[in-house]
């Protein structure tokens, strides 16, 4: 198995998650109103899931480029909280003869998985 040059993202702020939540147009309150997270039971708001798999797309597009990707699906594992720093690892788990079968994961760093997925990618690229 190869692994992949690993994505080293910033640590998640407040401020990302309500500017996603304006971008993706989800204003649940979980993900942007701190007292409401609170009642829930929460120590904090959530980041979306959507914005952790953003950034597993980022590092995908990162070390392929985007017209050799197949597909791309994910499994969220985990609530990502603001302060957390996320990093995106990639794997290379089987070549076929026109196919890189691939898996992606976001951890934090306590080495908490936040995300699990899987993505094929074409060894073939194609000109601009």
């Amino acid at each position: 198995m190869a692994q992949l040059q690993p994505l080293i993202k910033a640590p998640i702020t407040h401020s990302q998650i309500v500017r996603y939540a304006g971008a993706s147009g989800d204003f649940n309150p979980i993900h942007t109103v701190v007292p409401v997270a609170k009642e829930a039971g929460l120590p904090d708001v959530i980041a979306h899931g959507m914005l952790i798999m953003g950034m597993a797309g980022q590092a995908i597009t990162t070390w392929f480029n985007h017209d050799q990707i197949k597909n791309f699906s994910v499994r969220f594992q985990k609530m990502t909280f603001p302060g957390e720093e996320l990093t995106v690892k990639g794997f290379i788990k089987e070549e076929r003869d026109d196919l890189l079968i691939c898996e992606v994961e976001v951890m934090n760093e306590k080495e908490e998985r936040k995300l699990a997925g899987t993505f094929h990618v074409s060894k073939e690229e194609k000109n601009a």
